[in-house]
């Protein structure tokens, strides 16, 4: 578990660089040049025809530094969430594989839990990290030493509900990040509007091109931060859906494929 944390730390880290480094370079070497071009263009425009109505481009709507910080964050939560999923669906193929055999009618008393205990404990040391397998041999553990059925339902219950709580911890990041990026936007927008009021007196003038690029910097940047949260919430709703899922797929497995094979040997008086 210490060696899985770790693991998580430095990916954390690594993905965060490796998106600071892609998402800059992309704005340096395309997004901002091009922003910078059509903004002139349509400047000039504007200064020649009263009755020109410059279009919206993608470049100007993501050329600021704030939309910038948001689609870095985007790509960092992307990241983990794609870790975290990845790391589900391979604890979701537990379920697919018979890891105690007992057949309909067979029973496990509590003498037989060590043998059945036996091939989950064969199995690799990732995956006896998983939920499935800690679930089934602390059950079986619990069934040995207590001889209570209840006991053991007891156990895996509380085995599913640790491993949910911390499934639901291990996201906070993500859920900061969710925060973040609309309080990033809200900065923009502000930045935006404050820069716009400090040119107010060249719109007296005659002037509004550049109240016209401030107001744009307020708008755009709430704009594409409204984008990533809302595409961002869904992801990470998805996979608290699928979290969830396994935790309760998990349980009824114990249920139905160890707890209620469990028979306590009647005690003769």
């Amino acid at each position: 578990m210490k060696q899985g944390s770790l693991y998580e730390t430095l990916f954390q880290i690594g993905t965060l660089i490796f998106a600071v480094i892609i998402v800059h370079a992309a704005y340096v070497t395309v997004i901002r040049p091009n922003a910078e071009l059509i903004q002139e263009q349509q400047n000039l425009l504007q200064e020649t025809d009263d009755n020109f109505v410059p279009e919206r481009s993608v470049f100007i709507i993501l050329r600021d530094f704030e939309q910038e910080t948001c689609i870095i964050l985007l790509l960092w939560a992307v990241s983990i969430i794609g870790m975290k999923t990845q790391h589900t669906l391979k604890q979701r193929a537990l379920l697919d594989r018979t890891l105690i055999q007992v057949s309909d009618g067979m029973s496990i008393l509590p003498e037989d839990a060590r043998n059945y205990a036996r091939p989950v404990q064969a199995l690799p040391e990732k995956e006896r990290d998983y939920l499935l397998p800690r679930a089934l041999l602390a059950g079986l553990h619990r069934f040995q030493s207590t001889q209570n059925i209840q006991d053991v339902a007891n156990t895996v219950r509380s085995t599913c509900d640790t491993e949910a709580e911390r499934m639901e911890t291990e996201l906070t990041i993500v859920r900061y990040i969710a925060w973040a990026i609309p309080s990033i936007g809200f900065l923009g927008t502000v930045r935006g509007i404050g820069t716009a009021l400090g040119q107010a007196y060249q719109a007296v003038s005659g002037d509004i091109v550049g109240v016209t690029v401030s107001l744009g910097v307020a708008f755009n940047s709430t704009f594409v931060a409204l984008v990533v949260s809302i595409f961002l919430m869904f992801l990470l709703h998805q996979l608290q859906l699928l979290q969830d899922r396994l935790v309760l797929d998990c349980e009824n497995y114990c249920d139905e494929r160890m707890v209620r094979h469990l028979q306590v040997p009647e005690r003769n008086d």
